[in-house]
């Protein structure tokens, strides 16, 4: 498989081609092409190279005064260049991430409806149910091979967001893009409207997405159900990628198609595998095994039993019985340890209830069940205080603390202060990125785990392969493939991810992993290449402009 970079055909002239993001080329355009195409005095006369557009996009985006307003800018760019837009963020993938993803995705979404510009992606609305094939068949690509869909309840840790989570999918793809080179032409953003129960959004004159509370139970699953049948009809070799659902739906949605179609859910299982990728890190550090971890979790939501179950998966297949395993999992919510005894359970938490007596204190908790790590997926701030993470250090030489919560804004603890409170003992991961710190002459570098090392190369994976499934195993095979690229050099340094700006290096590199237990299990589309590697590299898009 290849994606060569094809030669320019262009059927509208003049005005047209400018404002056409996959065709035009802004100031890039030569003589020849603006006179064949009729352009010529509709630009300035100079012709530059891409390399030049690049380094002025970099400077127009230093002079801007904030995040949101880079953010925008380079969504317009997005809408009017598409190639230069590419460009940019892979010119240098570290510093555009934050910017068009985590943690300005957040405010973007928040402030959707004031900010609103050029329509990206669709829009499918409840009021639509009976018509979705027909109005998906509206896209005028035909052939897509990944949607990102969110309905918008549970945007990263701000909640309801409604129609404005449509910032999330744009985002992700983006980044499949960015960070491991899936082509752009192959992915759709899909926001689900149902309604939203954020009052706030609802008395807003300017909210954009159906002004109605949220539908629930038997409509809202004949709405996923027409959805997913509208697009296996018309994009058979698509893998939809579920995003920031509420548990409520979350939870059911991936279970009632993961056996059927190819489809995953990045919140589940996405962060469960950066954090696995982050957990054989630390262990490289501390020099444990897997078998011997105690986890407990901060929050009992769908990321933290997708975590806790990938982790139970992992040590059971090192010989440990999957029971034993889930045991060393333990979840604590808003009314304690998640325990037998309580009545309060979803069944999707009931295989990691512990049969112990109530815990009402975190700390206390920590101290009963001696831990080895804490992970926090609570998306409220301030959690692992002071005494949490003093706990944490007096029963462990090298305690595991991953305040995981996003954006910055709702982390459990930041990284200064793990690091401090632990006398620089702490194995630190985050979700939001933060500084480096300095304790007593030595420099820690924390990492972030950010599900971008995973859900790109996972894409890039599937659409080399064309794989009719994402399995659970193969986000273990992902977690390991990211944990084996950490150097002895960046271990030193306490940094247990590769670094962000080899982004796109490892993603491809965890992408060849994949590819190669698809091909083992059968799950492939496309003939098994002789050289796998080779084969992921010739499907990368590389933004250029065609001839």
């Amino acid at each position: 498989m290849s994606t060569p970079v094809p030669s320019l055909q262009i059927a509208e002239t003049g005005y047209e081609v400018l404002h056409n993001p996959h065709l035009n080329k802004g100031t890039a355009f030569s003589e020849a092409e603006r006179r064949a195409h009729r352009i010529e005095g509709l630009l300035p006369p100079r012709v530059c190279s891409l390399e030049l557009q690049i380094a002025r996009t970099h400077e127009e985006l230093s002079n801007l005064d904030n995040d949101l307003q880079r953010y925008l800018f380079l969504s317009d760019l997005q809408s009017r260049n598409e190639t230069l837009f590419y460009a940019v963020l892979m010119s240098d993938p570290a510093t555009f991430m934050p910017l068009v993803y985590t943690p300005t995705v957040g405010e973007a979404c928040q402030k959707f409806d004031h900010i609103f510009r050029a329509s990206r992606g669709m829009y499918l609305p409840i009021s639509a149910r009976g018509r979705l094939r027909e109005i998906l068949s509206n896209w005028p690509q035909k052939d897509v091979r990944f949607i990102v869909v969110t309905d918008g309840e549970r945007i990263l840790g701000l909640g309801d967001q409604g129609v404005g989570g449509a910032g999330i999918p744009i985002g992700k793809l983006a980044l499949y893009t960015a960070c491991a080179g899936v082509p752009p032409q192959y992915c759709l953003p899909i926001t689900l409207d149902v309604g939203t129960n954020n009052q706030e959004l609802l008395d807003d004159p300017l909210y954009l997405g159906l002004e109605r509370h949220r539908v629930r139970g038997a409509e809202y699953d004949a709405f996923i159900d027409e959805f997913v049948e509208a697009v296996q009809a018309l994009y058979p070799k698509c893998c939809i990628q579920w995003e920031d659902f509420a548990n409520i739906n979350a939870v059911p949605i991936l279970e009632r198609y993961r056996d059927k179609i190819c489809t995953y859910n990045d919140d589940i299982q996405g962060t469960a595998a950066v954090a696995l990728a982050g957990i054989f890190g630390a262990l490289r550090i501390s020099g444990q095994k897997l078998a011997d971890q105690r986890f407990l979790f901060l929050g009992g939501g769908s990321a933290a039993t997708g975590i806790a179950e990938l982790i139970s998966e992992a040590m059971a297949l090192q010989g440990m019985d999957i029971k034993a395993s889930r045991a060393r999992n333990a979840l604590f919510d808003i009314n304690g340890l998640m325990v037998t005894s309580r009545t309060d359970l979803a069944d999707f938490q009931k295989p990691f209830a512990l049969d112990h007596a109530p815990i009402s204190s975190f700390v206390e908790a920590i101290k009963v069940l001696r831990p080895t790590g804490i992970i926090g997926v609570s998306t409220v701030p301030k959690l692992f205080n002071q005494k949490v993470i003093e706990a944490m250090s007096a029963i462990n030489e090298r305690p595991i603390i991953f305040p995981y919560s996003n954006p910055t804004s709702r982390s459990e603890c930041t990284a200064d202060e793990a690091y401090r409170w632990s006398h620089g003992k702490a194995i630190f991961a985050s979700g939001s990125p933060f500084p480096p710190v300095e304790i007593a002459g030595q420099t820690f570098v924390p990492g972030q785990g950010n599900n971008v090392y995973i859900f790109p190369a996972m894409g890039m994976a599937v659409f080399a392969t064309e794989s009719t499934r994402v399995t659970e195993e193969m986000f273990i095979v992902a977690a390991k493939a990211v944990a084996e690229q950490v150097t002895e050099d960046n271990l030193a340094k306490g940094l247990i991810y590769p670094p962000q700006s080899r982004i796109f290096e490892a993603s491809l590199h965890v992408a060849g992993r994949v590819a190669a237990y698809i091909f083992d299990k059968g799950l492939a589309r496309v003939p098994k290449p002789a050289d796998i590697d080779a084969h992921i590299r010739n499907a990368v898009y590389h933004p250029v402009y065609p001839a």
